[in-house]
């Protein structure tokens, strides 16, 4: 462990941190995990939001940088928003304190991944 990560205890066990809270290791993520940091954070995880998570971590995981926006738009926007079409807009209101970037949290990828949010 660097000086520049925390452990800190979530959904029941001692999970490591970098200085902006997102996770050091994109492995120790599990849903439970997720569950614990939306609720930290207030927000109830809907359908969509798990459409938004799970597409941010197999894309991290096969291209080991995160979607822009537009890509996930592109991608799973008409499962995000069913009935009108799907925004940057609408996307960054699912993650209301940080959009993308609150997404990636939740999504358990590292913070330095999300720049492109």
């Amino acid at each position: 462990m660097t000086a520049m990560n925390t452990v800190g205890e979530m959904a029941g066990r001692d999970v490591l941190f970098n200085k902006q809270g997102f996770l050091a290791r994109f492995d120790d993520w599990d849903n439970d995990l997720a569950y614990a940091m939306a609720q930290e954070e207030g927000l109830r995880l809907t359908e969509c939001h798990w459409t938004v998570i799970e597409f941010l971590r197999e894309y991290y995981a096969f291209h080991e940088i995160p979607p822009s926006p537009k890509v996930i738009i592109r991608a799973i926007g008409e499962k995000v928003s069913e009935h009108t079409p799907c925004t940057r807009k609408k996307l960054e209101g699912l993650f209301p304190n940080g959009g993308c970037k609150q997404a990636c949290r939740i999504a358990g990828l590292p913070n330095h991944y999300c720049h492109s949010c």
